[in-house]
């Protein structure tokens, strides 16, 4: 049987807005004072939330200061996220060849609902989607599986039925969490090896793998 429900990681899944995040990161970083970070180490946080990626960067564990930080980040987003964003070559094909197909597709993501909406607006109708969960959305942050489980109850399919694509491990986990199958793609930072320690019925290179490789029945 193939899978009814598609949901998606945003990151360095759908889209790549690497430069955006480095540059709203390595500006509140070097206002605060932290100029010798990396714009790697920044990209190895993405798919992070906002606190996490702050403590990992700084080794700052008091919570009013990461607000601080945050608050600082949200006006640099503003300014610098969605025009530092493009989708990947293949997103937008792959999207429009899964939804002709009649499927349920979604977002899960850390990254805030209205970003990706903002971003979303100038390529996709407003109904494209069945459902996008942003970082604003839930209580619990990946790996938790409360996003994953509440596209599920809100679209109302059977999780066997539902396939997580996503880039890192952390999304590994949260597809290993939810009891759904998962899809690993390299987009991002994160090896084929390091995706290969999870559950996963397969690793591919680019999205449109999802459709030369995965558009059959399932095994």
């Amino acid at each position: 049987m193939r899978y009814t429900t598609y949901l998606f990681d945003f990151d360095y899944t759908l889209a790549d807005s690497s430069k955006g995040i480095v540059t709203c990161f390595q500006n509140v970083l070097h206002d605060y004072g932290y100029t010798d970070i990396s714009d790697d180490n920044v990209k190895r946080t993405i798919g992070k939330t906002l606190d996490d990626s702050f403590a990992l960067l700084t080794q700052v564990s008091n919570p009013i200061q990461i607000e601080e930080f945050k608050k600082a980040y949200g006006r640099q987003a503003n300014e610098h996220m969605t025009v530092n964003t493009r989708f990947f070559p293949e997103t937008v094909e792959v999207l429009n060849q899964l939804k002709s197909q009649g499927v349920k597709l979604g977002i899960i993501s850390t990254k805030y609902r209205f970003r990706i909406l903002d971003f979303l607006q100038n390529t996709f109708p407003a109904d494209f989607f069945d459902i996008i969960i942003g970082g604003e959305d839930v209580s619990t942050h990946k790996p938790s599986p409360e996003g994953i489980l509440k596209a599920i109850d809100h679209l109302g399919v059977s999780a066997k039925d539902v396939l997580y694509i996503g880039d890192s491990t952390v999304d590994a986990e949260t597809a290993q969490a939810a009891s759904i199958d998962f899809v690993g793609v390299l987009n991002g930072m994160t090896t084929k090896e390091e995706l290969h320690e999870y559950p996963h019925v397969a690793i591919i290179p680019s999205l449109i793998g999802l459709i030369y490789n995965l558009n059959n029945e399932k095994k």
